[in-house]
């Protein structure tokens, strides 16, 4: 590892007491990440409190060669928010916020959470669409793409970004929009943190004063799998159904009698008026007799849950994108997830379509307009000592299922570096790598999931 003292000594003297290290009493909290895992001990934590300590940050750590980890929400499944013997930037204490009601925009500092920002702008009847969980950062997932309850409606989280600050690799803060910097605003829409650290994003609100949404489980069984997808999948676009398939957990909303037993959730949203809504439903319904249901008119904000912070898994997670789930597929996947020995394994769908794909394939650094399904199979534990089991568990889903090699980001897992290129096909992993080429030609921004600059190779 590199000598870090004099440039600790640089940023303490440019950024006082905002750096952390190890002497330091609020250094445990600030290695606390969703995902565990082995230790990993950074030199240093900068607390960044506005732009300008980004760009400090940036502009001294980036001459030395020693790896910058950027942290936002800390949720990365490779956890890259932390780095042995680095510099962490930690974004989490920028919430700033502005709404423009009328005009229907809002500037988001990166370090809000989707939680946070669902509620301030919901508190207007007003939304953006991220993903499922409340305590992810705004800035990873929208970096990734950004799939949720309101993607097949209003397009994904990139769809809806207007302009967005940036601290690129040499420190400047610049705004990048269709007229300023467009190709960096087009490579920030999709392709990760490779490119800059965005401070804050300019974000398009949509009305949206409720919805009909909540949940639904379904006794399991491969023919109400299969059903349920294709149903999802042919659906009105105003409803998405986000399928998740388990063997049923000791959680307190389900009846004791399926505890061990394998079972479908459904996160369900409705964009529409409520009796549209049902009769959207009706065919969920009649697939099998709801085991649970409990969906209603509610605010958005409502279906964005924060997690327990408290829980820090570890296993592996192999995510793909389907056209369709056949029932011999389906039957697969139920016998698979019946041979779960982790304590956490899940088979989750997503369904695409709608305005997803009334975007311009080249319109964003997200390639994969036009796909139907995404599917995200993950296996999990609390204690680490069955990792190299559910590796094999999960790898088996993913070859069995696998249609081509085309991945996600914000679902991508610990995977070798030549997979990348999979999240980027064609001509988009090439027009990324120039745009890195230009804006960060050192790959300083290397801690992710990496596109190195034409230069580097």
């Amino acid at each position: 590892m590199p000598d870090t003292t004099e440039l600790i000594e640089r940023l303490r003297a440019t950024l006082g007491d905002a750096v952390v290290t190890a002497e330091d009493e609020r250094y445990a909290a600030a290695l606390v990440v969703f995902y565990g895992g082995e230790p990993i001990r950074p030199a240093a934590v900068v607390l960044a409190q506005t732009p300008d300590d980004v760009a400090s940050t940036v502009r001294l750590v980036a001459p030395t060669g020693v790896e910058l980890a950027i942290r936002s929400g800390g949720h990365s499944s490779d956890r890259f928010a932390l780095c042995d013997g680095g510099i962490v930037l930690d974004l989490s204490g920028m919430k700033a916020l502005s709404i423009d009601a009328e005009e229907r925009t809002a500037w988001a500092e990166t370090g809000m959470t989707v939680r946070e920002y669902t509620q301030a702008v919901g508190e207007l009847g007003l939304a953006t669409g991220f993903g499922d969980i409340g305590d992810v950062g705004i800035g990873g997932i929208t970096l990734g793409g950004g799939l949720g309850y309101l993607s097949r409606v209003h397009g994904l989280t990139i769809d809806n970004v207007l302009a967005a600050e940036v601290v690129t690799a040499d420190g400047e803060l610049v705004v990048a929009d269709e007229h300023n910097h467009p190709d960096l605003f087009w490579a920030i829409r999709g392709g990760g943190g490779n490119f800059g650290v965005v401070t804050r994003f300019k974000f398009r609100l949509w009305d949206l004063p409720t919805l009909t949404g909540g949940m639904i489980v379904l006794p399991g069984s491969a023919e109400a799998l299969a059903a349920v997808v294709d149903y999802a999948a042919n659906a009105p676009e105003e409803l998405t159904l986000m399928v998740n398939s388990m063997v049923a957990p000791p959680m307190p909303f389900l009846p004791e009698a399926v505890h061990g037993k394998l079972v479908i959730m459904l996160n369900v949203a409705y964009v529409g008026d409520p009796e549209s809504a049902e009769a959207a439903l009706a065919p969920v319904r009649a697939i099998a007799e709801p085991l649970i249901e409990q969906v209603a008119e509610m605010p958005y904000a409502a279906l964005i849950p924060e997690q327990a912070l408290d829980i820090h898994p570890v296993g592996s997670a192999r995510t793909m994108f389907l056209e369709a789930l056949t029932l011999e597929q389906a039957q697969f996947v139920v016998d698979h997830l019946r041979s779960a020995t982790a304590p956490m394994a899940s088979a989750g769908i997503r369904v695409l379509g709608g305005a997803i794909d009334r975007i311009p394939v080249d319109a964003t650094a997200y390639a994969h307009r036009g796909r139907r399904l995404l599917a995200n199979f993950a296996a999990y534990t609390f204690d680490g000592s069955e990792v190299a089991e559910l590796e094999d568990w999960v790898d088996e889903l993913w070859h069995e299922l696998k249609q081509d090699d085309a991945a996600y980001l914000n679902f991508f897992g610990h995977e070798p570096p030549r997979r990348v290129r999979d999240v980027y096909p064609g001509a988009t992993w090439e027009r990324l790598q120039r745009v890195k080429a230009r804006y960060d030609p050192d790959n300083v921004f290397r801690r992710n999931h990496n596109i190195a600059p034409v230069s580097v190779g």
